[in-house]
C-alpha cells in the first residue's frame, strides 16, 4: 500500500468521512492514512448495525479482527448508528476505498448534524 505524505493529506482535507467501525481504530488510521484522524461524534439515522465476517487477510491483519460492523438502511427514524465524522482528503478517501472489502460500498449521506459525509454501507445484492 502506497501512502502519500501525511502532512499533505491533512492540509488537503476537504471532505467528510463517517466511521462507525474499524476506521476509528488508531492502527487502522495509521496503516491507511499515515496519520491519526481528528473527528467528532455524529449519528447516522435510519440505518442499523450488524456484524459480518471479513476474509481479506490484509484487512484482518490491520484491524485485528475478522468481524467488522456493517450498516444497512432501514428507513426507520428510530434506527441510529453512532460514530465519528472525520475531515479527510480525496487521497484518504481513496485509501479508505482500497481498505474496505467488497462487502461495502461508499455512498454520500446526510448525518444527524447536517453534514454530508462519505459512509460505507452494505453492498446491495446483485
Amino acid at each position: 500500500m502506497t501512502q502519500a505524505n501525511p502532512t499533505d493529506l491533512a492540509t488537503d482535507a476537504d471532505q467528510w468521512l463517517f466511521s462507525y467501525g474499524t476506521l476509528r481504530q488508531p492502527e487502522v488510521q495509521l496503516a491507511n492514512f499515515g496519520r491519526l484522524l481528528e473527528g467528532r461524534d455524529d449519528v447516522l439515522e435510519g440505518y442499523a448495525l450488524s456484524m459480518i465476517e471479513i476474509t481479506d487477510p490484509e484487512v484482518i491483519a490491520i484491524s485485528g479482527s475478522n468481524r467488522h460492523p456493517l450498516v444497512h438502511r432501514t428507513g426507520r427514524p428510530y434506527d441510529r448508528v453512532e460514530g465519528v465524522v472525520f475531515r479527510v482528503s480525496a487521497a484518504e478517501i481513496a485509501a479508505a476505498d482500497a481498505y474496505e472489502t467488497s462487502d461495502y460500498v461508499r455512498v454520500t449521506l446526510t448525518l444527524a448534524s447536517g453534514l454530508e459525509a462519505s459512509v460505507y454501507v452494505n453492498r446491495p445484492a446483485d
